[in-house]
């Protein structure tokens, strides 16, 4: 009698039930497949990290006493798909039983559950242990209406008895210190150190090259730098906790040439492989403030992002799948620019936000809302292009949080389910949040033609232009009230100038 368990590769909870006893009727297999690799181009960094992470989880588990099968991504008997696989190892092991915990991906789920009949085996399928909302509770209530992010925020935080005053209440009198942090960065304090030294997974890349697994981005397969194990997740978050959370709450949305990663902790890979509980990143970083070593406004700004937005954005896809990701409400059909895949651009802050995520397979939540997201909006890109390019550059990307923040958040195509409003921005906002502008190719202050050579920046006029294709839509939307007046009163021959100007940016895209 044996029961085979499938274990992903975001599943590496060490926390999880079923790892608490080793079992000699129970076979752990994981696999490295094509399946998985090739559904997108990902990035060579996320590759390597994640199955660098999946081989230190088996090698843990085995070391425990627990038994495992491991399909490395090069193995001659590898058929390259969970099925296949599966069937396979079901076969060798002569399995009366298979289970799987929840896949976080509508797609695996799939999959999964095709594998599972496949097999003709009894099957169960349990919870991860990880998440701090309940899979089916949120699909249920999100089902007909999605609350607003804040609200949902509130609710966990009462449900969670996080940052309560002894009466339920916010600690502080708000349950929101948004507004105290939105500073732009001067230098100083300055960044702290990444908290990842590298390591060399050459030996890794040659096996993933071999396989023919196609990716973007650099390797820097002899010094990667992203946490692989549980120990070095959790002195990550030391780090971050010590080091950078001081200061996240006020420069959480600033950006700089000078930093890629300024302060903020870059945990997300780990927990969304689950190398990382958020129940242990948020008592931390209350613990922080407790201790009087950080403000509440940083503190809470933080804790927002964990037990706020990520989990509404989940129960905001679970509710809303298959059909979430085929919306286009404002029926964008450009494809992205090619320095999108290059960084070859001459408007600054697309050139280092792209540079900087090719480089490094990350970037901070800014830049990809209000950078490569903001220019894909204004332009009009298709969010099919758009979902794939974010799923596959960044190495936290899996699509359940990145699909509602691209099609979401940041390109509208959901018609206002998780916003309110199109989180669109002219120049003005880049310079007010970063250094990117002072050694720019454009002139951030005009909308059209040039001064002294220099001409005027694309988000300007690009700007102006979304806010007229989508007028309709938008113009009696009270937090659009604003944009919509200034147009208004804009001398005819400007409106005429700057129209003709997104236009002709428009006709060449590849080129700016």
């Amino acid at each position: 009698m044996t029961t085979l368990r499938l274990v992903l590769g975001d599943q590496l909870n060490a926390a999880h039930s079923w790892f608490r006893t080793p079992r000699a009727d129970v076979l752990h297999v994981m696999m490295e497949v094509r399946s998985e690799t090739d559904y997108v181009r990902h990035h060579a960094q996320k590759v390597l990290a994640i199955f660098a992470a999946m081989r230190a989880f088996a090698t843990a588990l085995q070391a425990a006493g627990h038994r495992v099968r491991y399909l490395r991504i090069g193995d001659a008997d590898n058929r390259q798909s969970f099925a296949a696989n599966l069937a396979q190892v079901a076969a060798e092991c002569g399995a009366t039983r298979f289970e799987r915990m929840e896949a976080d991906e509508w797609r695996v789920e799939r999959l999964l559950d095709e594998a599972a009949q496949a097999l003709g085996l009894p099957w169960e399928v349990v919870g991860s242990e990880h998440f701090l909302a309940d899979r089916a509770e949120l699909a249920q209530r999100f089902a007909t209406k999605v609350p607003r992010m804040e609200f949902f925020y509130r609710d966990m935080r009462r449900r969670h008895r996080i940052l309560l005053d002894a009466d339920g209440g916010p600690v502080g009198a708000a349950w929101n210190f948004d507004a105290h942090n939105r500073e732009k960065w001067p230098g100083d304090p300055p960044a702290p150190d990444w908290p990842w030294r590298g390591h060399d997974r050459s030996a890794l890349w040659d096996e993933i090259v071999a396989a023919g697994v196609r990716t973007l981005g650099a390797p820097h397969a002899d010094a990667l730098c992203w946490p692989t194990s549980r120990r070095e997740a959790r002195a990550g978050l030391a780090h971050f906790i010590e080091h950078a959370l001081p200061h996240f709450g006020r420069y959480q949305d600033a950006m700089s040439t000078r930093s890629t990663t300024l302060f903020h902790s870059g945990l997300s890979f780990a927990l969304n492989l689950k190398l990382l509980h958020p129940r242990e990143v948020i008592d931390a970083a209350v613990a922080a403030w407790q201790a009087g070593k950080v403000e509440l406004a940083s503190c809470e700004g933080f804790v927002r992002q964990i037990l706020g937005w990520r989990e509404f954005v989940r129960g905001v896809y679970w509710a809303r799948m298959p059909g979430y990701a085929t919306g286009n409400a404002l029926d964008a059909r450009r494809p992205l620019p090619a320095w999108y895949w290059s960084g070859d651009t001459r408007m600054a802050c697309l050139r280092h936000a792209i540079a900087q995520s090719l480089d490094t397979a990350y970037a901070h939540h800014i830049q990809r809302l209000m950078v490569t997201g903001n220019f894909a909006l204004l332009a009009g890109c298709d969010p099919e292009a758009v979902d794939a390019w974010y799923l596959g550059i960044y190495i936290d990307a899996f699509e359940w949080v990145e699909m509602p923040n691209t099609r979401g958040m940041s390109q509208f195509a959901d018609g206002g389910v998780i916003a309110s409003k199109p989180y669109a921005g002219a120049a003005s906002y880049i310079g007010k949040q970063s250094d990117y502008c002072k050694a720019c190719a454009y002139d951030p202050r005009r909308r059209h033609g040039a001064d002294g050579g220099k001409p005027a920046c694309p988000l300007n006029s690009l700007y102006w232009d979304f806010l007229l294709r989508h007028e309709a839509r938008f113009a009696r939307n009270p937090r659009m009230a604003m944009p919509y007046k200034a147009w208004a009163k804009m001398a005819p021959a400007e409106r005429a100038a700057t129209l003709a100007q997104a236009a002709r940016y428009l006709e060449r895209l590849d080129t700016l």
